[in-house]
């Protein structure tokens, strides 16, 4: 019974917080919305698609501390990504 309960509280979680599983680093030069709300902690599918907007609008972010000019980023949601952040060639990450 035990084991029974064990194996339903896993397959509970993992199909109840697919984003709980950390992809990896993300380059937000280059990433669709949904690859940034999936890599990201506390931004969803609608502050992913606002860094797209901004990017598309202004041109690639060259440095992390950019994504801040994005409405609903604050430094708070860049310092705890700043390990899944990438630029790619466009910058280095200071």
């Amino acid at each position: 019974m035990k084991r029974l309960t064990s194996l339903i509280v896993f397959f509970s979680l993992l199909f109840t917080a697919p984003g709980a599983f950390a992809t990896g680093p993300v380059n937000v030069n280059e990433a669709d919305a949904q690859s940034l709300s999936r890599a990201l902690t506390g931004v969803g599918l609608t502050r992913a698609e606002a860094i797209v907007a901004h990017r598309e609008q202004h041109g690639p972010f060259t440095s992390v501390h950019q994504l801040t000019r994005v409405p609903g980023i604050g430094p708070r949601t860049v310092e705890q990504n700043l390990d899944r952040i990438e630029l790619g060639s466009h910058a280095p990450r200071d």
